[in-house]
């Protein structure tokens, strides 16, 4: 027999379309992987020769999800360009609108993106209600929505979708998988949950909109500072936020966290969800402002897994290059020199697997050629993984009195080693860490501002734009999927230059000029699959990732044959 081609596209329950294509061996075990992103996303040249205030409200549609991640990316870099330091309650308003985004995005990616990956739904409906009610409590001691009566109604709820031949928003899933590990009752949980989630996100996007004015999508950023004046001096709306935070974290602490150390104790041992890194290599930047000079995460580089030693980060060293990307220009540029002219060279002829486990005619990757809109973005020549779990091992590493005791905790709950967070589980797993982290301790944001706005009242940093002189500046931070920058050059007092360094180009990355791969193609290697047909495997090791490969410009139908073509001038 000869090596054989899956093809997924799109992975699905993600912002954007993402295509995955694995060469397997004879035992169905991948010896070649391939990311690649067929849409494209061309914020950077639209807000060229714009007013740099305005920047942000267009960087933040480069993304439906992590709007509030963009457009503080957007007005940051502006200010860091221009010299500003908004005032401290700008600051901390920032940090209590990015807890919102974080606990939004977590929640939602676990229970509503990738927690099916882990949760067989259809087994839930064998479950016996009563014994689901018990195992919940070997968890915790206070579960969530987890009674016998609450969970026999949850049952009832997804078998009237059966009953129907429609499984709903479950349909379309590779239930029965031999992957799967948890018990008909601890997938019952695990569904409660997920009903549950759908009312606490709407919570949490209410949090966002009381500074925000709206989600998604707040408006309230401004370049030096934040606009929402009248709810920081309303008690009522600083009460509100307070009361849905702790809602939020009561969900958190109740359903999240035990359901991972349930899922960790249940896949511990499951080869296709450990000892499968991707990169090794870690990258993480300084987020959330809790205090005049205090951070909740702080920055470092981790090499080759060696948590003995982190590194500091030097913006220098950070190219992007396009060897295999569809853009004109190849070679490695700084970000402040980025190009992002498209090429696009399109799919080839070849063969795939198809549903029928035969192979058949379909257009593939020119894996020879160019094969993404994604950029490979490397670090003194070499590949990053960023994320929740970089971000939680670089902390952990580094002895953050934040992460360290949680870290340590469940690592007591779950009987893992710390080498197991450096897995698909472990991207899972540290994703809910750090939902908890920021949910913990916001209130220390919270207490700061409160404590701030008695003997302070400013909101906005005053300045002026110079059209005689050129500025230059950056953000970098920690967003819900990893290091974020964005880049910009000011120049004649609009923007001459911008690019954006998202955390999915970091670990999307397609091959570059010296054959290294990033960190999706990674961790697929040497994964070894039950059925190509059902390749669940892999899109549990992509979705642990929270991939969001947003905002495009043409479309594709799944033969690869183009629809529709649009020509524009962004600069209109």
């Amino acid at each position: 027999m000869s090596d054989k081609r899956v093809v997924i596209d799109p992975i699905t329950r993600i912002e954007g379309h993402l295509r995955i294509e694995v060469v397997v061996d004879d035992n169905n075990v991948v010896k070649e992987a391939y990311s690649g992103s067929t849409l494209w996303r061309g914020i950077e040249q639209i807000v060229r020769n714009r007013d740099p205030r305005d920047v942000g409200f267009f960087t933040q549609r480069i993304c439906g999800v992590c709007t509030f991640s963009h457009y503080k990316a957007g007005i940051v870099a502006v200010e860091n360009a221009l010299g500003i330091k908004p005032p401290l309650n700008a600051q901390l308003t920032r940090t209590l609108m990015n807890t919102a985004l974080f606990i939004h995005d977590h929640i939602v990616h676990f229970y509503h993106l990738h927690g099916v990956d882990w949760a067989d739904v259809v087994s839930a409906l064998q479950a016996d209600p009563k014994k689901a009610s018990e195992e919940a409590f070997k968890y915790t001691d206070t579960p969530y929505a987890c009674g016998a009566d609450k969970l026999k109604e949850v049952q009832d709820r997804v078998a009237a979708f059966a009953k129907k031949g429609n499984l709903g928003p479950f349909a379309n899933a590779y239930w029965g998988h031999p992957t799967y590990k948890l018990t008909p009752e601890q997938n019952l949980i695990v569904l409660s949950h997920y009903l549950e989630c759908l009312r606490i996100q709407r919570i949490v996007a209410q949090m966002m909109a009381i500074f925000g004015s709206k989600n998604p999508h707040p408006q309230s950023l401004t370049v030096g500072g934040v606009t929402c004046v009248m709810d920081l001096q309303s008690p009522a709306r600083l009460g509100e936020y307070l009361t849905k935070l702790k809602e939020c974290q009561e969900f958190i602490d109740r359903a999240y966290y035990p359901d991972l150390v349930m899922a960790g104790r249940a896949y511990a041992n499951e080869p296709s969800v450990v000892g499968d890194v991707g990169v090794a290599n870690l990258y993480t930047y300084r987020e959330f402002q809790i205090g005049a000079n205090e951070w909740l995460f702080d920055s470092g580089i981790i090499k080759n897994g060696d948590i003995s030693k982190v590194y500091d980060v030097d913006t220098n060293k950070i190219t992007e290059e396009a060897t295999h990307s569809w853009y004109q220009n190849p070679a490695p540029l700084h970000p402040y020199d980025g190009q992002t002219e498209p090429n696009y060279t399109g799919l080839i002829d070849g063969e795939s697997i198809d549903d029928k486990g035969q192979m058949a005619h379909s257009k593939i990757f020119n894996t020879k050629g160019k094969y993404s809109w994604i950029k490979s973005p490397r670090y003194d020549g070499e590949p990053l993984q960023v994320g929740p779990l970089a971000n939680i091992v670089i902390n952990y590493a580094k002895g953050n009195k934040y992460v360290v005791p949680l870290v340590d905790k469940f690592l007591a709950d779950t009987g893992l080693p710390i080498s197991a967070v450096f897995s698909t589980l472990g991207r899972t797993a540290t994703r809910m860490l750090e939902a908890k982290i920021v949910a913990d301790n916001t209130i220390l944001a919270f207490n700061a501002l409160v404590e701030n706005l008695k003997v302070d009242s400013e909101t906005c940093a005053k300045y002026v734009i110079d059209k005689d002189k050129e500025y230059r500046g950056f953000y970098m931070g920690h967003v819900p999927r990893g290091t974020l920058s964005h880049w910009c050059r000011i120049k004649n007092g609009v923007i001459e230059n911008w690019q954006a360094v998202v955390p999915s180009t970091w670990n999307a990355s397609p091959k570059d000029s010296k054959g290294q791969m990033g960190s999706y193609e990674a961790c697929l290697i040497g994964t070894k699959l039950a059925d190509l047909t059902q390749p669940l495997e892999i899109i549990r090791k992509i979705h642990s990732y929270d991939p969001c490969i947003a905002c495009a410009v043409h479309v594709m139908d799944m033969s690869g044959n183009t629809l529709s073509e649009y020509k524009i001038n962004p600069n209109l």
